[in-house]
């Protein structure tokens, strides 16, 4: 039989987990259902971020996740990735939230700032009053984004910015957003951190307006920005941000975390779809009972196995230092495409009452769909392994690219 509790861990992964984690998943666990999905519906339709919910994130001391100073909670990579699945697991638009300010900001700022900017910027962010954003990809620059235009010229004791954002998760709202420009004295992109006081004007130079229209992460909101004359103190400069590099490893961090998001999507779709088929009658049986819905279910628990499989195996090799890129780029390529298979299936088995948000299943397999394009489409993902894999690069390289960039930002 199936595991009772949780019926789509057919392998028992989570019997791996310590107390710790398993207190941890209970927590996010509880504040999804008790919290995220009694509003969360509403927030979708309307496109706006639930922010009566900050208090209690805050609560929860997840903000800042494997970061250990500054106040934050030091979290194993394992943890890290039960975060993502968890919240996940409620709604897509809650965790890529978390992921833009916890792992693109926060995460960028810890690892390349200096010991005075992370103190200037790191614990607030902890406690949720300052809330992050990470300005990367440009209207013209998704995936090739280490072509990006965006410039930044020094002036004295200044830099200057001019150029466009696009897809800036939090951009029209955060505090502290980390913009990703081409120094103009060597070429290189380096990132430069606007800061503002909560609730104060964006400086002069810098407009920032929610795309709308999306199908899917709804209830969080994407900017164009535009940037014009843009002054950035030289201090704001993070110190350890060299090239584009930086970029590459920032990105490399965080694609662990969408392999769990996605699992976490999947999860979700099929647990409401199993319930569904054994609840639901048609022509006098339970839908659970026909061979061709059994079928179905066998083929999504089969995805949502394997997606167990590679979540579990590569964090553990990133705790012993021995991921690579090539092994996130595939667990990305892979749990991506699964999780939309999964919530496809899920959304089809309950016909018309999937296309509900009441039923959650759509807002599942709206999310997957923006999952499976952010952090570096199929496409992408598939030429850095086929790279790897035979040592050629099948990338058209533009003439300043040092790396393919691998990401449009969530």
């Amino acid at each position: 039989m199936l595991p009772i509790d949780e019926p789509s861990d057919l392998f028992l992964h989570r019997e791996t987990l310590t107390p710790s984690e398993l207190a941890l998943s209970a927590k996010l666990r509880a504040f999804v259902e008790g919290s995220v999905l009694p509003v969360i519906n509403d927030a979708w339709e309307r496109a706006e971020f639930p922010r009566g919910l900050l208090p209690e994130l805050r609560d929860l001391d997840i903000a800042g996740t494997t970061i250990a100073d500054y106040g934050g909670p030091g979290m194993t990579l394992r943890e890290q990735g039960l975060t993502a699945f968890e919240l996940s697991r409620g709604d897509g638009s809650v965790n890529t939230f978390m992921a833009v300010h916890s792992g693109l900001a926060m995460g960028t700022i810890h690892a390349l700032g200096s010991p005075e900017q992370r103190q200037r910027w790191l614990p607030s962010m902890m406690q949720l009053e300052r809330i992050g954003a990470f300005a990367l990809t440009e209207p013209d620059h998704g995936s090739d984004a280490v072509a990006l235009e965006t410039t930044a010229e020094r002036r004295g004791g200044r830099y200057v910015l001019n150029g466009r954002k696009r897809w800036i998760g939090n951009g029209a709202s955060a505090d502290i957003v980390l913009i990703w420009a081409r120094d103009t004295s060597d070429g290189n992109v380096k990132a430069f951190v606007l800061d503002r006081a909560p609730g104060e004007d964006y400086p002069a130079g810098y407009d920032a307006t929610d795309i709308a229209g999306k199908i899917g992460k709804r209830a969080i909101q994407q900017a164009e920005i535009d940037i014009v004359g843009l002054e950035i103190p030289s201090a704001n400069l993070l110190a350890k941000s060299h090239d584009f590099r930086d970029v590459v490893a920032a990105l490399d961090r965080t694609r662990l975390n969408v392999g769990w998001a996605a699992l976490g999507h999947a999860v979700a779709a099929f647990d409401i779809a199993l319930e569904y088929a054994n609840e639901r009658y048609q022509f006098g049986s339970a839908l659970a009972g026909y061979q061709l819905v059994q079928e179905r279910l066998v083929g999504m628990l089969t995805k949502i196995s394997t997606m167990y499989g590679m979540c579990f195996r590569t964090t553990e090799l990133g705790e012993i230092g021995d991921l690579t890129g090539t092994m996130t780029s595939m667990l990305k390529l892979h749990t991506a495409a699964a999780s939309r298979e999964v919530c496809r299936e899920a959304r089809d088995l309950l016909a018309g009452n999937g296309l509900l948000l009441e039923n959650h299943v759509a807002r599942h397999l709206t999310d997957s769909e923006i999952n499976h394009t952010y952090e570096g489409t199929e496409s992408i993902q598939t030429l850095l392994i086929g790279r790897d894999l035979t040592g050629i690069s099948a990338f058209r390289r533009h003439a300043r690219s040092e790396t393919p960039a691998t990401a449009e930002s969530p």
